[in-house]
C-alpha cells in the first residue's frame, strides 16, 4: 500500500531539496533531482535509490501501478500552486523526484559500443546524446570530469530520463583515457574534419569502437586527434561546415551502430 504524506513545513529538508539542487548542484550524498512524469516514470523503472516524489494527487492516481512495487519511503501529496512554492518558480508538470545518483562504472566494464565526449560545455547537449544513444543501443556514455554531470537537473530532463539507462563513467585525463581504451581493444574514432578523416558512408565499424566528440565550437585539439586511431566526417552539401554537436552525434552513432 502507498503510504502518502502531506507537507506540513515546506522548509523541513526533505522538502527544501527540491528547491536546492538546481540543475548542476549536488549534496555530498549524490543527491539529485528530476522533473517531470516522463522523466520520473523512466527513472521508476531502474534500480536507481529513490528517496522521495513530490507529486499531485492526479500523478498518484494516475501511476499507482508503476508505483506499487517500489519501496519509496516518502510519497509527497501537493497541490501544483503548494509545488511551485516550495520550488520557487513556475512548473509545468505535476511530479519530481530525489533520488540518488548511481555508481560511475568502473571504465574496464563498459560496452563495446562507446560515446564519449571531450569538453563539451552544454547541459543540454549532455542531456540530447544521452537520449539518443540510450534510442540507439550505445549504453555506455564517457564524459570529462569538467562538463556538466549526466545526472544534473537540466540534463535529466533533456535526456528525457533516459541517461538512467545508460552505463556511465567520468574521466580526468583524456590521454590516459584513450590509452587504456586502446589497450582494452577499442578503436577509437575521433569525429573531426581533417584532410585524411573517413567519409561517415565508407566506415567500417570494428566490434569495439569509441566515438569521440569535441568541443561545441572548438571540435578536437590536434594533439587529441594524433591519439586516435582514425577521425571520421559527415559529408555536407553547400557552405554548411558542421552540424550541432547533438545532431552529429546521434548520425555518427547511427551509422556505427548500423554498419
Amino acid at each position: 500500500m502507498l503510504n502518502y504524506k502531506d507537507i506540513e513545513d515546506i522548509d523541513r529538508d526533505e522538502v527544501a531539496i527540491y528547491h536546492q539542487l538546481r540543475d548542476n548542484v549536488f549534496r555530498k550524498d549524490n543527491s539529485f533531482i528530476a522533473d517531470s512524469p516522463k522523466v520520473v516514470n523512466i527513472i521508476l523503472q531502474t534500480d536507481i535509490e529513490i528517496k522521495s516524489i513530490l507529486a499531485t494527487q492526479e500523478y498518484y492516481d494516475e501511476f499507482k501501478e508503476l508505483l506499487q512495487n517500489k519501496n519509496i519511503s516518502s510519497l509527497y501529496v501537493v497541490k501544483k500552486e503548494e509545488m511551485q512554492k516550495i520550488v520557487g518558480h513556475k512548473v509545468h508538470h505535476n511530479c519530481m523526484l530525489h533520488g540518488i545518483r548511481p555508481d560511475e562504472t568502473a571504465l574496464e566494464n563498459l560496452d563495446d559500443k562507446i560515446i564519449m565526449l571531450d569538453a563539451i560545455t552544454s547541459t543540454e547537449n549532455i542531456g540530447s546524446i544521452a537520449r539518443s544513444a540510450a534510442a540507439l543501443g550505445v549504453n555506455s556514455y564517457l564524459i570529462p570530469s569538467d562538463a556538466p554531470h549526466p545526472y544534473s537537473r537540466r540534463s535529466l530532463r533533456v535526456s528525457m530520463g533516459h541517461i538512467s539507462k545508460l552505463k556511465y563513467h567520468i574521466y580526468k585525463d583524456i590521454f590516459q583515457t584513450i590509452a587504456e581504451l586502446k589497450i582494452a581493444g577499442y578503436k577509437i574514432f575521433a569525429a573531426e574534419v581533417t584532410k585524411d578523416a573517413i567519409k561517415l558512408q565508407d566506415i567500417k565499424a570494428p566490434q569495439k569502437w569509441v566515438l569521440l566528440m569535441g568541443h561545441e565550437g572548438k571540435g578536437l585539439s590536434h594533439e587529441i586527434i594524433e591519439c586516435c586511431d582514425r577521425s571520421v566526417m559527415i559529408e555536407m552539401d553547400g557552405d554548411v561546415r558542421s552540424f550541432n554537436v547533438g545532431v552529429a552525434a546521434s548520425i555518427l552513432m547511427y551509422k556505427f551502430c548500423n554498419d
